[in-house]
Formats: C-alpha cells, structure tokens, sequence
C-alpha cells in the first residue's frame, strides 16, 4: 500500500520533455541548475551528465534522501521558501510541481525575479494552463512553459 501511494507523489518526466529541455538548452556546461521539486532527480541529474552545477530542491526528505545517495547536492525545503532565501543567481530554474500546484504565480515571480540575465525558466505543466509565458511546447497532456530573463 506505501509503495502505491507514494508512486501518486511522483509524476515522473516523460523521455520525450527531457529531450526537448536539454535540447532547447544546448551546451549547459558550467551552468548553474536548480531542479525544483526534484522528486527522483532525473532532470538534475541530466543537467549534470551535461557538465550544469545542480542543486536539487526536494521538500519530501525520502525523495531528497535518494537523490543524495546518488550524488546529488540537495536542499530539503519547500520550493517558494527556497527560492526566497535564494542569494545566488542560476543559470536555469525548472520546476515541475503536482499538477494541482497553488502557487504558480508566485513560484513564477520568483524564479524570474531570481534568475541570472539571459537565464531561462522552464515550468512543467498540465496542457491547457496559461501563465503568460513567452513560449509554450505541449507534449501530450504535458505543457513546458518558457521565459528567458532579458537584462535586469
């Protein structure tokens, strides 16, 4: 019964959006990563076979566990309250919350506010929802919304 209720908390990311992310991407080496809601890390963990510096945000100490065993450089913390104490600036912020996430709006404020010019936010999505992202790619029922920080 654990095993299938903890399964439901996970909403791995498809093969075919990873693909399309580091693609998008290109050359990230030597670029700071911040996989928010990390789950198994499998974003973070592409973007450092990639050569990017990851820091994983999990607030699920099990899941944030997991990545640490697999070398991951892991903050346990909820996601806006990372990204408010947050003093450096990253490169890439994706984030990938339950679909039914309440706090988009405010995730998107911050990650914006907090990037480096020229960074990139990427926000996985359930199709249909509109944030007012400059560029929106759909992959079945899954959406990546896409803004990239011009100069402050």
């Amino acid at each position: 019964m654990k095993k299938s209720s903890r399964k439901k908390l996970l909403r791995p990311t498809s093969s075919m959006v990873k693909q399309a992310v580091f693609n998008m991407l290109g050359d990230i080496e030597g670029m700071l990563f911040i996989d928010l809601f990390a789950g198994t890390g499998q974003m973070g963990f592409m973007a450092m076979e990639r050569g990017a510096e990851v820091l994983f945000v999990e607030k699920n100490r099990k899941f944030a566990q997991a990545i640490k065993e697999k070398g991951g450089k892991v903050i346990i913390s909820d996601a806006i309250k990372f990204l408010e104490h947050l003093e450096t600036k990253p490169d890439i912020i994706f984030a990938d919350p339950p679909y039914d996430y309440e706090n988009y709006q405010k995730l998107i404020e911050l990650a914006l506010e907090k990037l480096n010019n020229g960074g990139f936010f990427i926000l996985e999505h359930r199709k249909g929802q509109n944030f007012g992202a400059e560029r929106v790619k759909t992959y079945g029922d899954t959406a990546l919304s896409i803004w990239r920080k011009e100069n402050d």
